[in-house]
């Protein structure tokens, strides 16, 4: 891959983001594995495997309600074969739908009780879990003074939320970051008002499957007129075999407030393929911005095609108040098969949509 310097950087595209895709264009250097114990649930995806989930995360009533009436679609629903793309045919019920490291069975308080396995992985794919530290690959960034270094990150690992950097400083501004499974227990009133209300249960094939399974995500919501503090960011990593990620995001700024999100992933290099089915929902409401960013470098398979993620997203923003805008930047460099729905609601006057 050719070096990407200055010059050929967008008006819009920062350089930490032409930064990344020069880091991302060599040879895959994320394939390894973290032995740890984990635990699964079994395989396939049925009534009992979503209460299953749901159990997992402590969840109420109205959402594992939620999630079986998306199972009760899914299972009416057609794989669509329209693409333009060859790859096996996938069986649904012989993927594992949750899969947890054990020693994540209770909750960590604290990243210092998190397993030091989970800390060492996150730290060898640059992405430290300390709150003094910072995401690695930021050109300058060790010259910036310590408040401008500060991105708080919430760590995806398989199915579970391994820990949120930063919580305690954001909730003073009043910006909510955590799981979604946190946000599910600790938020419902926000979950309820806006999860589905971008990409509905029905919306699409795989959409309506994570619906119905996803075990863990990010959540963010700021607050009216609040610029949040500092950058947040999700790293999600797939480590488990014959395990299919399907994490959900869902972001919201309220009237007047700013965010900028940015999320990576990385997952280890085998010789079968394994399904990654996303939904991401951003809500802008008026006046308010949000950058989101995006650098997906799941494992692509060998030179002989076999292995690699397959990559089937639906992430969707809605700019709901007037003048509400979202600034897009996505980077594609892994995954054997993207199928990817990327797309921007007007719905205000005045809204933008910018995409790069």
């Amino acid at each position: 891959m050719a070096a990407l310097d200055q010059s050929d950087v967008k008006e819009g595209v920062d350089q930490e983001t032409v930064d990344a895709v020069r880091e991302v264009g060599g040879k895959y250097k994320y394939g390894w594995e973290t032995e740890i114990e984990m635990e699964y649930a079994p395989k396939g995806v049925n009534a009992d495997i979503v209460r299953l989930i749901s159990d997992k995360n402590e969840e109420p009533e109205w959402m594992t309600d939620w999630r079986l009436q998306a199972l009760e679609r899914w299972t009416q629903m057609e794989e669509p074969k329209w693409a333009m793309v060859n790859y096996p045919e996938i069986d649904f019920q012989d993927q594992y739908y949750y899969a947890r490291p054990k020693s994540m069975e209770e909750k960590p308080k604290s990243l210092d009780e998190v397993d030091p396995k989970l800390l060492a992985t996150y730290e060898k794919l640059g992405i430290p879990l300390k709150e003094q530290m910072i995401l690695a690959g930021v050109e300058g960034a060790e010259d910036m003074p310590a408040e401008g270094r500060k991105v708080a990150v919430d760590a995806v690992f398989d199915s579970v939320s391994v820990g949120t950097t930063f919580q305690a400083e954001l909730a003073k501004a009043g910006v909510i970051f955590c799981s979604i499974s946190e946000a599910i227990r600790e938020h419902p009133e926000l979950v309820k008002k806006y999860l589905g209300s971008v990409v509905p249960q029905s919306d699409n094939f795989y959409a309506t499957l994570n619906s119905a399974v996803f075990p863990d995500g990010s959540f963010v919501y700021v607050p009216p007129g609040v610029r949040c503090p500092m950058e947040l960011s999700t790293y999600f990593r797939i480590n488990a075999e014959n395990t299919g990620q399907f994490e959900r995001t869902l972001i919201i700024a309220d009237k007047g407030s700013y965010v900028s999100y940015l999320e990576g992933c990385t997952a280890p290099q085998r010789d079968t393929a394994q399904l990654h089915a996303a939904v991401v929902e951003i809500i802008v409401e008026e006046d308010a911005e949000v950058k989101y960013s995006t650098v997906q470098n799941w494992y692509p398979g060998d030179e002989n095609g076999k292995g690699g993620i397959y990559n089937f997203v639906t992430k969707r923003a809605d700019c709901r108040g007037d003048r509400s805008k979202v600034m897009w930047t996505q980077v594609e460099t892994g995954s054997a098969v993207t199928w990817k729905y990327p797309s921007c609601i007007l719905r205000g006057n005045e809204s933008q949509g910018e995409f790069y």
